[in-house]
């Protein structure tokens, strides 16, 4: 039942991506996922094996060092990663937003600087733009950057920043004009230039990825690593997040896959008054409904990517594939619980950590309310 639905939209390098990707999760994830979620341990050794794999440069030029592939290519990937681990295909989406924003708006030099190690795996990168006292409203942010010759001085504090710090590459948004959110602008900042890393978040669930408080004290940025223009922040961290969206509803297409698969081989071989319990309709409905839901939130999101390829608008796509990807997800993943009964709340049976890790995705890049404005405002 894997991607058969997808396939008659794939070309041949798209379904050899998925299957790259979904070896790569096999092999490098499977066996760790549960003891590292039991753990909270994050395998950051990860990162050059996806590296040496050219996983991590699939959307950057090749004339940059990676395979100049597409946003359809990348969501593919990430949805393979996430039948093994959403919390682990989290982070590495999360490393891909520095790279996007390189490959969108870095100069030669910045790219040349940065990318490499990235791309490699060598480094990890960082997406650094919540605030505890602003979320969705990102063009309230307080953390300020302060031109000082050629240099910029860098000083706030950053909330759930995914990674923490075991990122060595940010992609930070700060103040440097009025308020709102034209005052913004974006840099590259270096773990290196004095970054501090405050507490972990304890979370309910993807324990693989890190979530941290990120302090900036006095850090200085030289002032090359300004990403385009002063007060083009918002625009860059909003082009980021748009992107950020399709690969979130990917993630959640993957982890919707992982719940059907694992409810739908219990209830085939569970037996109840003399049959299997997907002979009863109050099993296998609800199964239907998540199966029929993930193929229409796969389609959503290959378009919302297709869209994003072409050079078309898809900022409403790119909502709409969140939206109803990680709304079908968190319904896929509580009727995998139900399915397995008593089984489904014992932790060695894994859907009870899919439907923790659904409910973060319902949060991050924009909640599932946040996408209904975005939606409502295109009308």
């Amino acid at each position: 039942m894997g991607n058969q639905g997808m396939d008659f939209a794939l070309n041949e390098t798209q379904r050899e991506i998925v299957d790259l990707a979904a070896r790569f999760a096999q092999k490098e994830i499977a066996p760790y996922v549960d003891e590292d979620e039991a753990a909270g341990h994050f395998r950051a050794g990860l990162f050059p094996k996806l590296g040496e794999a050219g996983l991590l440069g699939l959307t950057t030029p090749e004339a940059d060092g990676g395979l100049g592939l597409g946003t359809v290519e990348y969501s593919l990937f990430l949805e393979q990663l996430a039948v093994v681990s959403s919390g682990y295909a989290t982070s590495i989406s999360v490393t891909g937003l520095p790279i996007s924003i390189l490959n969108a708006g870095g100069s030669p030099a910045l790219k040349e600087k940065y990318l490499p190690g990235l791309l490699s795996g060598a480094q990890i990168g960082a997406f650094v733009l919540t605030e505890p006292s602003s979320g969705s409203d990102a063009g309230s942010l307080r953390t300020s950057a302060v031109k000082k010759g050629d240099k910029y001085i860098l000083n706030g504090v950053k909330q759930f920043i995914t990674n923490g710090m075991h990122a060595d590459v940010f992609a930070v948004m700060a103040r440097t004009g009025d308020a709102g959110p034209r005052g913004v602008s974006a840099f590259i900042v270096e773990k290196s230039m004095g970054v501090k890393g405050g507490k972990y978040e304890k979370k309910m669930g993807m324990k693989v990825s890190p979530t941290q408080e990120i302090f900036f004290e006095n850090v200085e940025v030289p002032a090359e690593n300004l990403i385009g223009k002063e007060g083009e922040g918002f625009t860059v961290a909003k082009n980021a997040l748009d992107g950020g969206r399709i690969s979130m509803a990917a993630v959640a297409n993957g982890l919707s896959q992982a719940a059907i698969t694992r409810a739908v081989a219990y209830a085939k071989e569970r037996e109840q008054f003399g049959k299997s319990i997907l002979e009863f309709q109050g099993v296998s409905f609800p199964l239907a409904d998540g199966v029929a839901q993930l193929e229409a939130a796969r389609l959503l999101t290959l378009k919302a990517g297709w869209l994003k390829d072409q050079g078309q608008p898809f900022k409403q796509a790119a909502s709409m594939a969140k939206l109803l990807s990680t709304e079908a997800c968190m319904q896929i993943t509580m009727d995998a619980v139900q399915t397995l009964g008593g089984y489904g709340y014992i932790e060695e049976y894994t859907v009870e950590r899919y439907m923790r890790e659904a409910k973060m995705l319902q949060i991050v890049e924009g909640t599932s309310q946040i996408q209904r404005l975005v939606i409502a405002k295109g009308l």
